[in-house]
């Protein structure tokens, strides 16, 4: 069994429960290729060696006792270095808690280990998660396997550049305003933004009370998907976490489906490329899967700069005390864009939260009345280069994070499930992704979708390979 790139989930998980390899020997195979690609992906913060091989024989020792943890059991992954683990630190890529070790386990990291999954390291991500690029001034950016010029998209950085590039299967990101779906867009991968409240942030660290939500980035829908099922659910430790049941099992067929094509926004100034990949998708839709009618154009209201201010307000609000007391140890963009978070007035905020229910009842009554299912591109033009966006503290900065989020950040205002998924490659071999959005809590809708789509586009051109590991 070749182990030179990740297996599936269900594949590790299946190899490893009838024998046919051991947790130990999957584990010594993704610490290598964590290790030869760290110049070629700078991935990682920190590859926690010692624990991860320590973990992985005890997952062999406990399938020998017939105690198999769960539907993950013996299988390595990584995480966004902001999901605290008892006795490891969580430095949220920041040089300030670059040595704080967490006193407990995260509600998600507790059951991702109740599934039997084992963690390798820390993964890279923009500072503190602010920050669409991934730029990041203590640890240097992750590099994009497709390209290592272009961006990885942030603020889970390092979750595109490990899965992208074929060092592990699946890593949990978090997304704020488009923090997995950038990335997934990025690298071609498969992002998942739940519902808000889907998912428990006990133990998490926070940007946006608000807006933050935890998620996989995966290779394949599949996976992603399998992930969430098992992260998601209430939590008495979050009261953020709603009682609702969990995501329901993907759809083998999805039956007749009313699918929206976002106009407005999401259709002005887009590059040829991902036009022509909307076209293509939409085209797809209306012939290969089973529906009632397509809506297109459909708009929506100009909600970003209310996503912004509610987002960067809360932000403020976290890190005031540090930058009271410690503002030098930010790099210099956070910094920036900390200062200007403080003099956002608290009217301003609090009109800004008030008139989301208002919008979010508005869209869902206006966007998906005649529809079931909504499409947009994930971003407007093609991944950039990195020279062209990581830009400092540049006066142009604002304008470059505003131009990254237009398109994913409305929906995390709104509180939506979203599967970003790769549909296309550009002329040059670039990912081009769509996002697919559901009615609250229906992530079940967006994903069976995405697997159908996965199937009929044959989405195979960003399969991790050797390639960005042979140059080590």
């Amino acid at each position: 069994m070749s182990l030179d790139d990740p297996l599936s989930l269900a594949e590790a998980a299946a190899a490893v429960k009838e024998r046919r390899i051991s947790a130990a020997e999957l584990t010594r195979a993704a610490l290598d290729r964590a290790r030869s690609s760290h110049e070629q992906l700078n991935a990682f913060i920190e590859i926690e060696e010692e624990a991860a091989l320590r973990a992985a024989h005890l997952a062999d020792e406990a399938l020998a006792r017939g105690q198999a943890t769960g539907p993950f059991h013996g299988v390595p992954l990584a995480h966004k270095d902001m999901y605290d683990r008892k006795g490891f630190i969580t430095g949220c890529g920041s040089k300030i808690r670059q040595s704080h070790v967490a006193t407990e386990t995260s509600t998600v990291m507790q059951r991702l280990e109740a599934a039997g999954a084992m963690s390798i390291g820390r993964l890279n991500m923009s500072e503190f998660a602010m920050g669409p690029t991934g730029y990041n001034f203590h640890y240097g950016r992750a590099l994009n396997p497709i390209d290592p010029e272009r961006i990885t998209g942030g603020s889970s950085s390092g979750c595109g550049s490990a899965v992208g590039g074929g060092v592990v299967t699946a890593a949990l990101g978090s997304d704020t305003g488009g923090s997995i779906r950038l990335p997934a867009a990025c690298c071609g991968i498969v992002g998942i933004k739940p519902t808000q409240g889907r998912v428990s942030r006990h133990g998490v660290m926070p940007l946006s009370f608000s807006q933050d939500c935890v998620g996989p980035l995966a290779r394949t829908v599949e996976d992603a998907y399998s992930i969430l099922r098992v992260i998601a659910g209430p939590d008495g430790r979050d009261t953020t976490c709603m009682a609702v049941a969990g995501p329901a099992p993907l759809m083998d067929e999805i039956g007749a489906l009313r699918v929206g094509i976002l106009g407005g926004l999401f259709e002005s100034g887009l590059e040829d490329a991902v036009a022509t990949a909307i076209e293509t998708t939409a085209h797809v839709l209306e012939n290969e899967v089973a529906w009632l009618g397509m809506s297109k154009g459909i708009d929506m209201p100009s909600i970003a700069e209310l996503a912004n201010v509610v987002a960067m307000a809360e932000a403020g609000t976290v890190h005031f005390d540090w930058m009271r007391k410690r503002a030098e140890d930010y790099g210099p963009q956070i910094r920036m864009r900390l200062a200007q978070s403080l003099a956002i007035p608290a009217p301003i905020y609090i009109r800004a939260l008030q008139m989301r229910s208002v919008l979010l009842e508005a869209f869902l009554n206006e966007a998906f009345g005649d529809t079931d299912i909504l499409i947009a591109p994930a971003m407007p033009a093609l991944p950039p280069l990195s020279s062209e966006v990581d830009i400092g503290t540049s006066p142009k900065m604002n304008a470059v994070v505003s131009a990254m989020t237009s398109f994913t950040r409305p929906f995390s205002f709104l509180g939506l499930p979203v599967v970003t998924l790769p549909v296309a490659v550009s002329p040059g071999g670039l990912p081009i992704a769509i996002q697919i959005i559901a009615r609250p809590w229906r992530e079940d809708l967006a994903a069976s979708l995405a697997r159908r789509l996965e199937l009929i586009l044959s989405l195979a051109a960003f399969t991790p390979s050797t390639r960005t590991r042979s140059a080590a």
